[in-house]
């Protein structure tokens, strides 16, 4: 998910919407490739059908939960949340989408059943068929410099929220007193090159970012740079109409240099893809894997996204699971190509309801004896619900219970989200208090921490 200097009130976006944009752009040729930020962009209610499930959660910043409530027909997350740092941008709200999950347990129901009986044969070195008991990585978003993109790759530069020395100090919370370790810090494309496609990482921009890599890196196991652009770039597809794959290559040839030396740094190839070809992506994807191998990251792990918001419940039916098995290293192996899936527990798995009403288990088992069966791993990078709600207490932890019984090829999870949301976001991770003396959301304490650590 992401954000946009937008009204405060939230905006829907669909998945319909997105096949609607897709589709405008479904001839252009192979070699195409556009890319998507991470940010949100603004989009009216009228602009996209209210009806399509799927698509990713927004959050509209500063405002109150009661004066702009959740949209309950699409993944929107409420205003309730807003930027918590002194630093945010104080005349543009910012907006946060969340991910977007399936939309329904009837879609997840039938997919599980996909799941369950497909999978082609696979080369790729991962963990054996037993589980350990628990995952290996765990942690949440520190979320804010995609705030003011857009579902449809449409970013504000001026948008983002940077989480600055508040964001370091929460994760330094969560891995000293909670004992997490892993952290998916979101980005867009336009803010790392000022809004030049094809142009060199801004000296300024980046190194706002990488002051955020840094306070991870200094305390954290993984660190997970995410593009949040949806696979898009002002709305065009990459490789499918916009960026072409060399300049989607070219932004991933300069972010792994850049980090080439250090394998605490995960690459997030992409954010939510939505309403693409699904083979014509994965040549996408396969540019940017090699690229970052070819830069010099050589044994860092790469997240390759899917179609359908990267939805696990939809990762096998819609092809995605089969189209990015195929992807390589520069060597033909699939050495450290970890699967990126997201996936939310409200009634239409868009992450923008503080109730829950499914644990998700059927999904995560039947995508994990797939990924058992094809010698895979894959990493959760984006879940969440109320952070009060008991029904969500109950659900989070036992979708959490699953990923730990699947430990062999779950890696982990990063929860949605904390950095620059304000405790009061429908679905915030962002603990209260201040440096040194933090409390953790209820969801955060007793799922994201306490299934990992044991303390729940």
């Amino acid at each position: 998910m992401t954000t946009a200097p937008v009204s405060s009130a939230p905006v829907n976006v669909t998945s319909a919407a997105a096949s609607a944009a897709s589709s405008s752009v479904a001839a252009a040729s192979d070699d195409d490739d556009e890319e998507a930020c991470d940010t949100t962009i603004t989009l009216t209610s009228s602009s996209l059908p209210s009806s399509s499930p799927g698509a990713p959660n927004f959050y509209t910043g500063p405002a109150s939960s009661a004066s702009a409530p959740a949209s309950t027909s699409s993944k929107v997350a409420s205003s309730s949340a807003a930027a918590s740092t002194s630093s945010a941008v104080a005349s543009s709200a910012p907006v946060a989408s969340n991910s977007s999950a399936p939309a329904a347990s009837s879609t997840q129901a039938a997919t599980s059943a996909a799941i369950s009986t497909s999978g082609n044969a696979a080369t790729t070195s991962s963990s054996s068929s037993s589980s350990s008991g628990t995952v290996k990585y765990a942690g949440v978003n520190i979320a804010g410099l995609d705030f003011g993109c857009s579902t449809d790759g449409t970013c504000t530069v001026s948008g983002v929220s940077d989480p600055g020395d508040d964001g370091i100090s929460q994760m330094k919370h969560f891995v000293n007193d909670d004992g997490l370790n892993a952290f998916r810090l979101p980005v867009g494309w336009q803010y790392l090159v000022n809004d030049n496609l094809g142009g060199t990482l801004d000296s300024s921009n980046f190194g706002t970012y990488d002051n955020l890599m840094q306070g991870c890196l200094g305390v954290a196991e993984m660190c997970i740079l995410d593009i949040h652009n949806y696979a898009r770039w002002n709305g065009q597809i990459v490789g499918q109409g916009g960026p072409t794959n060399k300049e989607f290559a070219s932004l991933w040839s300069q972010l792994a240099t850049k980090y080439a030396d250090n394998d605490k740094v995960v690459f997030g190839v992409m954010n939510e893809p939505h309403g693409v070809d699904i083979d014509s992506w994965a040549d996408s994807v396969q540019a940017a894997v090699t690229a970052i191998r070819k830069a010099g990251a050589t044994s860092q792990k790469i997240l390759l996204p899917g179609n359908d918001w990267t939805h696990a419940s939809m990762s096998v039916s819609d092809g995605s699971a089969a189209a990015l098995n195929k992807i390589t290293n520069e060597d033909g192996s699939t050495d450290n190509l970890i699967f990126d899936v997201h996936q939310y527990l409200d009634s239409d798995g868009s992450g923008t309801h503080t109730e829950c009403t499914t644990s998700n288990a059927d999904t995560f088992k039947s995508f994990g004896d797939w990924l058992r069966k094809n010698n895979r791993q894959a990493m959760l990078t984006e879940t969440g619900g109320g952070p009060n709600a008991d029904s969500c207490l109950t659900d989070m932890c036992e979708q959490f219970d699953v990923l730990n019984n699947y430990s062999d090829v779950y890696l982990g999870w990063t929860g949605w989200a904390a950095g620059a949301f304000e405790p009061g976001y429908e679905i915030s991770e962002t603990p209260s208090g201040s440096p040194g003396s933090y409390t953790d959301q209820p969801l955060v304490k007793q799922c994201i921490v306490g299934k990992f650590t044991g303390s729940s």
